[in-house]
């Protein structure tokens, strides 16, 4: 990856992460869209999994920082859906929007599921309903905007002619 390509997908992976942070709280909604997942499932595709994996681990745990009851389970969760997204970035790494809307709500709803095994705060019925309700609803919104993301930022994540 070139030095260019390398710092437009820093902006774009920092616009991410500020509207994580700024947007997401003003929504307030039951089932927020994740913009770091956004961006790690960007970078992910990007880097060899290893790297991934990194940005995974390092991102989960800035994010678990804030909820210290369930510190580091996230960044579990966070970790393998980089290394998986990296991993499987031959299968998804088409420029179709639906085919990336798609890998946005499976790696949101992924790391859903792992952070709700791994964590144990839910039990029986509302681990369920989390799991198979909330959990997809989240990440459809998530993977809603990740396309509106992907139109938005298009000429930052292009890759330019060698």
């Amino acid at each position: 990856m070139s030095i260019t390509a390398t710092l437009r997908l820093l902006i774009a992976f920092a616009i991410l992460v500020l509207l994580n942070y700024t947007l997401r709280p003003l929504l307030g909604w039951r089932t927020p869209m994740d913009f770091l997942i956004i961006a790690l499932l960007l970078a992910s595709v990007r880097v060899r999994p290893g790297v991934a994996a990194l940005i995974g681990c390092a991102m989960g745990l800035a994010a678990d920082s804030i909820t210290p009851a369930s510190f580091g389970w996230g960044a579990l969760a966070m970790t393998a859906v980089g290394y998986s997204a990296s991993w499987l970035k031959a299968v998804f790494f088409a420029d179709n929007l639906l085919l990336n809307g798609l890998f946005f709500f499976l790696g949101k709803w992924v790391y859903e599921l792992l952070f709700l095994i791994a964590a144990r705060r839910l039990h029986g019925a509302e681990m369920v309903m989390q799991a198979l309700v909330w959990s997809p609803l989240s990440a459809a919104a998530t993977a809603l905007a990740g396309i509106f993301l992907l139109v938005l930022l298009r000429p930052l994540l292009e890759t330019s002619p060698a």
